[in-house]
């Protein structure tokens, strides 16, 4: 499992992550799902209980990832924030937090994704996909490049974490 943690960790990171970071995570949360109740007594200052909706090793994946990575946020005009503040000042965005104000989920999340697809054209731009199970914040997110979504999917279902591209998954709940 840890090999497709690394994998998993390595193309949600987008390279905001150096390898060595990705393989203590990956290296810790192979450790807690194989043996939570050992990881937990050998790491006494996690603050895991069994009430979360995830498991262990999901929790450490979860909380090891920087603000570069893992976005959250309670509305999508506060999410773009986040990622526009992620690229730094020398990426150029379109788009801005103020066009997403007042603006319904699906049209911010399709604007956002727009934006997002036309960054970095070498990979295909980014895909914004949900990640996990948000505990504190409405949305929580991780960008991955277009070319790499197809393994990224396959590899969460591999590793029991959920992600799903936000606009597709989105669109697809307000048509139920």
């Amino acid at each position: 499992m840890k090999a497709q943690l690394t994998e998993f960790i390595h193309l949600i990171s987008s390279g905001c992550l150096d390898d060595s970071e990705i393989e203590r995570i990956a290296d810790e949360a192979a450790q807690a799902y194989a043996d939570p109740e050992g990881f937990l007594q050998r790491n006494p200052d996690i603050n895991y209980d069994d009430d979360f909706p995830i498991p262990l090793g999901e929790w450490v994946v979860v909380g090891s990832l920087p603000d570069t990575v893992l976005f959250q946020a309670d509305d999508y005009e506060e999410l773009f924030g986040e990622i526009r503040a992620s690229f730094g000042p020398d990426v150029n965005f379109v788009l801005t937090t103020k066009q997403l104000a007042r603006t319904e989920p699906l049209k911010a999340l399709n604007r956002i994704q727009v934006q997002l697809s036309a960054l970095y054209p070498e990979k295909g731009g980014y895909v914004l996909v949900d990640f996990s199970e948000p505990l504190d914040d409405e949305l929580q997110t991780v960008l991955v490049y277009a070319c790499d979504l197809e393994r990224l999917l396959q590899l969460a279902v591999d590793v029991g974490i959920y992600a799903a591209p936000a606009y597709e998954s989105l669109r697809a709940a307000l048509e139920e």
